[in-house]
């Protein structure tokens, strides 16, 4: 009896619990068996890519098809050009897209071609707006400008009786007056330029500096700075 209670005793503590012998079986897997499974995810892996990459490379190229195609219908396809707005008639009747003041004088010369060019050289005006010539090449009329001033003239003969004072012998009844920022170096260019000077660069009561020309065709020009105020003391009594 004693035998057999032995034998119970070694037999109990020789077995291994059930867990113990499942979590000794998952320790001891072996390692081969370990690496060729990763192997085998790995390889799966890789596939896996190449066939989303081998996937994505078509629409990229048909993407990039479709761009070049619209870039060059783009570039064939005609531009629609609009039609300039013309510009808008001012209300004071003066001609659109005009920078001619309101008031500008117009003068009757004896060679609208010789006074162009003398106004030019001699006062420094530039010429605005169009030149209208005969067949012959000659100035029929003609606008020039002097910053805000700006004056017109004809030749003598053109429609009506008018004359340059040069040519009637009138009496001298009108300057023109225009102002510029250096009177005296105003005055320098005309002389230089051959304008008659009738009185030299000298301030005046009201506050202006002036110099006084006769141009060919018997117009007074007075050019003038403003240098100071009116001084009613220094007025002509």
């Amino acid at each position: 009896m004693a035998t057999k209670k032995a034998k119970k005793k070694l037999a109990a503590k020789s077995a291994v619990p059930k867990k113990k012998l499942r979590a000794k079986a998952k320790v001891t897997m072996p390692k081969k068996v370990a690496k060729a499974t990763k192997a085998t995810k790995a390889t799966k892996a890789t596939k896996a890519t190449k066939a989303t990459k081998a996937t994505k490379k078509p629409a990229a190229k048909a993407k990039k098809v479709a761009k070049t195609a619209k870039a060059k219908a783009k570039a064939v396809r005609p531009k629609t050009v609009r039609a300039k707005a013309k510009p808008a008639k001012k209300k004071d009747g003066r001609p659109p897209a005009s920078n001619w003041p309101a008031l500008a004088p117009y003068m009757t010369v004896r060679d609208a071609t010789l006074s162009l060019d003398f106004y030019r050289d001699a006062f420094g005006f530039e010429i605005e707006g169009m030149v209208m010539r005969d067949a012959e090449g000659r100035v029929m009329h003609a606008g020039m400008r002097l910053g805000d001033a700006c004056i017109m003239f004809a030749p003598q003969g053109m429609s009506s009786e008018m004359q340059a004072p040069a040519a009637s012998g009138a009496a001298d009844s009108l300057s023109l007056y225009v102002y510029v920022p250096d009177v005296d170096t105003h005055a320098e260019r005309a002389q230089e330029a051959g304008a008659a000077m009738l009185q030299e660069p000298a301030d005046q009561f009201w506050g202006d500096r002036i110099a006084v020309f006769k141009d060919p065709d018997g117009y007074h020009w007075t050019f003038a700075t403003n240098v100071g105020e009116f001084d009613a003391s220094k007025a002509p009594g």
